[in-house]
C-alpha cells in the first residue's frame, strides 16, 4: 500500500488557497500511485483559535471538497480541519474518506492543546476510532494526542497503522519524531506522521519532519522543511507478522 504525506505551508484563515495547494499535491499523490493521502491538523486554516471566524459545519465544504477530490483522484483521503460543535465550542477534527468519497471515520481530537488555550475554544473528543481505509485497519490521532500514549494503546490491538496529523512546531520537532517512533515500536504498527511547513499568523514556525515509521521503529522517510509529496510503500501484512514473532502486545493488563 502506498502512502502519500503531504506537507503544506498553510495560508493563514485562507481556505480556498489551502484547497488548491492541497488538490494538487493530492493529484500528484494519485499520478504517483498512493492509495492514501494525508494532509496535516486544521489544512485548511492553520492552528487557529478563532473557531468563530474558520469553523463550519462537520458536514460543511472542507468536508465536501474532500470527498469530490476523493472520488475524482480514486484515492483514500485523511485530513484535519476546525469544524462547529453543537453547543458553544467547536471541534478539531481529522476525518478518513475512502477513494468512492464515503466518510469512513470522523475523530475529535482527545486532547485539546491547553497550553496554548485550545480546550477554551475546542471541545475534547471522547473515544477513539478504528476504521478500514484501503486494504488495512486503521486509527489517527491528532498532534498533542501523541503525548498520551494510553490513547495509542487503545487501538493498538485492532490496528495495522496509526495517523497522525499536526501543526507541531520546529521548536519541539525532536519530541514529535521521538514520540513517532515510540508510538510505532510500542504497539507494534506502522506509524505515519503528517506535519505542517512554514509560519502561521501567530509567529509559529513548522518545519515538517513528516514521518513513517516500521513496527519495529525502522524510520521510512523525513520530510523537510517545504511543501512536498512524500511517498511510501507500507506493507500491513508485516504487522500480523511482527506480532506473531514477537507477541508482547497479548501481555497488557486492563
Amino acid at each position: 500500500m502506498r502512502i502519500g504525506l503531504i506537507q503544506i505551508d498553510t495560508a493563514w484563515h485562507d481556505k480556498e488557497q489551502n484547497y488548491q495547494k492541497a488538490e494538487e499535491l493530492i493529484r500528484k499523490a494519485a499520478y504517483a500511485g498512493c492509495d492514501i493521502a494525508v494532509l496535516p491538523e486544521m489544512f485548511n486554516t492553520g492552528y487557529s483559535m478563532a473557531v468563530e471566524e474558520i469553523g463550519e459545519a462537520l458536514d460543511g465544504p472542507t468536508s465536501a471538497f474532500l470527498q469530490k477530490v476523493a472520488i475524482e483522484r480514486h484515492i483514500g483521503i485523511i485530513a484535519g480541519y476546525p469544524a462547529f460543535d453543537n453547543g458553544s465550542k467547536g471541534l478539531n477534527v481529522a476525518r478518513a474518506i475512502d477513494s468512492g468519497g464515503s466518510i469512513v471515520a470522523t475523530y475529535i481530537k482527545l486532547y485539546p492543546f491547553t497550553y496554548a488555550g485550545e480546550h477554551l475554544h475546542y471541545k475534547a473528543g471522547n473515544s477513539t476510532v478504528i476504521f478500514d481505509i484501503g486494504s488495512m485497519s486503521a486509527s489517527v490521532f491528532i498532534c498533542y494526542d501523541l503525548r498520551f500514549p494510553e490513547a495509542f494503546r487503545d487501538v493498538a490491538s485492532a490496528v495495522q497503522c496509526i495517523f497522525v496529523i499536526g501543526n507541531w512546531p520546529a521548536s519541539r520537532i525532536d519530541h514529535w519524531s521521538t514520540m513517532l517512533k515510540a508510538r510505532a515500536i510500542e504497539n507494534q504498527c506502522f506509524v505515519v506522521g503528517v506535519n505542517r511547513i512554514g509560519t502561521d499568523g501567530n509567529g509559529v514556525e513548522y518545519n515538517g519532519n513528516s514521518h513513517v515509521f516500521s513496527p519495529t521503529g525502522e524510520q521510512s522517510c523525513c520530510g523537510t522543511a517545504q511543501d512536498e509529496l512524500l511517498t511510501v510503500d507500507i506493507d500491513p501484512t508485516q504487522v500480523d507478522k511482527h506480532r506473531r514473532e514477537f507477541p508482547f502486545l497479548d501481555d497488557m493488563r486492563d
